[in-house]
C-alpha cells in the first residue's frame, strides 16, 4: 500500500490520503482524477481496472483504492 500512497502524494500533494475517507463524495477526487489514477494504477500495479470496479466506491480512500488492487491481482 505504500507504494500506493507515494503515488498518489505525487499526483495530490494537497491531499491527505491518510486521513481522507470520502475523496470522491466530498468531491476531492473529480472523474478526471480518477481516469489519471487508474492509468497510474493499471501502469505501476500491473493490472486491468475492469468496469466492475471503475465506480466512486472504489475511489473513496486509499484503503479501497488498495483493496481494488489486491482484488485485480487475485
Amino acid at each position: 500500500m505504500e507504494e500506493l500512497r507515494k503515488m498518489l502524494q505525487e499526483k495530490f500533494p494537497a491531499i491527505d490520503f491518510d486521513r481522507e475517507t470520502h475523496l470522491m463524495t466530498d468531491g476531492i477526487l473529480d472523474s478526471l482524477a480518477v481516469v489519471g489514477i487508474i492509468a497510474e494504477i493499471e501502469e505501476r500495479f500491473d493490472v486491468g481496472v475492469t468496469m466492475e470496479y471503475i465506480q466512486p466506491a472504489c475511489f473513496e480512500s486509499l484503503e479501497t483504492m488498495w483493496e481494488m488492487i489486491e482484488e485485480l491481482r487475485a
